[in-house]
């Protein structure tokens, strides 16, 4: 099972540009998207103190309410698809991609 350290990583090859190193939304691309990047280490207070890991999940991996246009962040699906881990996600184990696994471990460690 992948950990936070591998989502750490995952964040700095990424995810940095725009969420900068601390996560909190100030890359150094952020000034120059038409949508102010997530401070993604808020995520839980402003879900009433819990790591949203389904909504964050589906978020990262292309949602699919979300048409492409509607989105600045890229899609992480496609070929992570064929390497998965189950992750418990309210209450269910959910086949998810190894590397999104390891995000959502660091994102929940980067909450304040």
């Amino acid at each position: 099972m992948p950990d936070a350290s591998d989502g750490a990583a995952f964040f700095a090859e990424n995810c940095v540009a725009c969420h900068g190193a601390t996560g909190q939304g100030d890359g150094q691309n952020a000034d120059d998207l038409s949508a102010v990047p997530t401070d993604l280490t808020d995520l839980s207070r402003r879900n009433g103190g819990v790591f949203p890991a389904a909504r964050a999940l589906s978020y990262i991996y292309g949602d699919p309410q979300q048409g492409h246009l509607a989105r600045v962040m890229p899609q992480f699906g496609g070929a992570m698809a064929e390497d998965l881990v189950p992750v418990e996600i309210d209450g269910v184990f959910t086949p998810t991609p190894r590397a999104l696994a390891g995000l959502l471990f660091y994102l929940e460690s980067i909450q304040r």
